[in-house]
């Protein structure tokens, strides 16, 4: 499946990794920048998931690694355009979770994070260019929105 931008298919509960909302803010790649702010935009609209943790990525990202880094004001008035979405939040169970992701699939603890959360909003599918295209974690599967 290649979704992309209005192609994007849209059954399911979808769940949006950190690099689709900073893709959204970077001016330095127009083609990905478009498909990363329609499917935020198609997020907000259908309720689609992230977590705190790709909140603090994202905000952790814009404010120390972009050039130029994001303004607080800009920053907060990005965060209020993602407010939109559910926002999955982090406990015990959710970190349990992601070391079973870790132990299941090999995969980084924090990228079972994105797993675990991804699981207990009941979405489908992650959004990502970071894991692995086509892997289904827990049942849901990873799709790159950018091949």
């Amino acid at each position: 499946m290649s979704p992309s931008g209005a192609e994007a298919n849209l059954s399911g509960q979808v769940f949006l990794d950190t690099n689709i909302l900073l893709y959204a803010y970077d001016y330095a790649d127009a083609r990905k920048q478009l498909i990363a702010r329609n499917l935020v935009r198609q997020g907000a609209s259908l309720g689609w998931s992230i977590s705190a943790q790709v909140l603090a990525e994202f905000a952790s990202t814009r404010l120390h690694k972009f050039k130029p880094p994001a303004s607080p004001s800009d920053l907060s008035a990005s965060l209020i355009v993602l407010s939109a979405l559910l926002v999955v939040a982090p406990d015990l169970a959710l970190v349990r979770r992601a070391i079973n992701a870790h132990m299941d699939y090999g995969i980084h603890f924090y990228d079972g994070m994105i797993v675990a959360a991804a699981e207990r909003a009941g979405c489908t599918r992650i959004y990502s260019e970071d894991l692995n295209a086509g892997q289904v974690y827990f049942g849901v599967e990873v799709v790159d929105p950018f091949v």
